[in-house]
């Protein structure tokens, strides 16, 4: 009977590494030591009590119903509060809170005020608290909320088609007279797309911004952002590194960054389908219809950024197929989450993932045109490419704004 051989560096391997999860951890204990120090002598001597009460609530939805106005909060502050007295119109209502008046730090209540609103007119909801701290919303023009149902699911499905995916694949049929183009009008279709991407990238941060300065503190909706935008970015372009290094031929790389394309495309269409549902939800109606017709004349520029970089190869049609589903599809999903569920974090979020997304791709379209560059320059079909790009969807943006 054999006993394996254990050497010393065998013996060492544990004891080094609880060594160094020791070294890790007394840094922080000792930030721990420091933190309760300081709450213990309060301040450090200091009053650190506020003069006055610090308390803030996030309206994340208003659903309205015959007889009934409903309004779901999260609490935002520092410490609970205590929804004391509403008002609407500057008269006072009476009214029921759930699960409780009280509410704890970033936690959510329902408010229900039993309310005869009336169709299309406005009103202004003024919460108190215990502290007496007044916290405001509006209703800008009443009517009822659509519910959670099969009509309502098959209506946003609809808006979604013909946002995403029906202008997406109109632009996709597209392909065939693309092929016939020569190299300096396919070098200058490529210089679009950029500039598409580039400007539907500053269009999805800006959006993102506006929202995040109506988030609360504890969400940080500028951090949000970034962390959206970069992280996103950051991703996409490991899993284009990642893919790069796989060994494969020019047209299975140029058919990746298709994808890439549609991938960046839907995730910015998702933030469409989120604009669209959240103005539905809110009885903006009108706004609703304008941003879909709007969306439908920009988002056939999509599809054609999709196949510019695979215009010269013979892909599948099920690749096409599966890439137009990628890019329009999305644009599904956000009509569902924007008119039934609504978050103003989510909004923030799913905007500046899109922003990320239609950045990075732009970098690697960017990369592919630098490098047949080398071979034959075009700067200026290049500049006027992305500059037309841009013009593109600034004009059609005229339309939605």
């Amino acid at each position: 009977m054999t006993t394996p051989n254990v050497t010393a560096n065998d013996n060492a391997k544990p004891s080094n590494a609880l060594k160094t999860i020791g070294l890790l951890l007394i840094p922080i204990l000792l930030l721990a030591g420091v933190i309760a120090l300081f709450i213990f002598t309060s301040g450090a001597g200091l009053n650190i009590e506020p003069a006055a009460p610090i308390e803030s609530v996030q309206f994340e939805r208003t659903v309205l119903t015959p007889g009934m106005i409903e309004l779901q909060l999260q609490n935002t502050s520092p410490q609970e509060i205590m929804i004391a007295q509403i008002n609407v119109n500057e008269g006072m209502v009476p009214f029921n809170v759930s699960p409780s008046a009280t509410i704890p730090r970033l936690g959510s209540a329902t408010v229900m005020i039993p309310y005869p609103w009336v169709e299309a007119n406005p009103y202004f909801i003024k919460l108190f608290s215990a502290n007496s701290v007044p916290f405001e919303t509006e209703i800008g023009a009443a009517t009822e909320t659509r519910g959670v149902d099969a009509n309502t699911l098959l209506s946003f499905t609809l808006i979604g088609l013909y946002v995403g995916v029906i202008p997406v694949f109109l632009g996709i049929f597209w392909f065939p007279a693309l092929r016939r183009l020569g190299p300096r009008a396919f070098a200058f279709l490529m210089a679009v797309t950029v500039g598409l991407l580039i400007y539907l990238g500053i269009d999805a941060t800006a959006e993102s911004l506006e929202i995040a300065n109506l988030v609360s503190g504890p969400f940080q909706g500028i951090g949000l952002v970034g962390l959206g935008i970069v992280g996103t970015f950051l991703l996409l372009e490991a899993i284009s590194m990642r893919q790069a290094n796989l060994g494969r031929s020019e047209s299975e790389q140029r058919l990746s960054v298709a994808f890439m394309i549609a991938v960046g495309i839907g995730l910015h269409n998702l933030g469409e389908g989120l604009a669209i549902g959240a103005a539905y939800s809110i009885g903006a109606a009108a706004l609703g219809a304008f941003l879909v017709i709007g969306f439908i004349i920009q988002n056939i520029t999509e599809g054609l950024g999709i196949i510019a970089p695979i215009v010269k190869d013979k892909p599948q049609w099920v690749n096409l197929v599966i890439l137009g589903l990628i890019g329009g599809a999305p644009a599904i999903v956000g009509a569902w989450i924007g008119g039934l569920l609504y978050s103003q974090v989510l909004a923030v979020l799913f905007l500046s993932i899109g922003a990320g997304a239609v950045f990075q791709v732009a970098y690697q379209i960017s990369k592919l045109i630098t490098r047949d560059a080398v071979k034959r320059p075009m700067p200026f079909t290049l500049f006027a490419g992305v500059l037309a790009g841009m013009a593109v969807l600034y004009v059609t943006g005229l339309m939605i704004k």
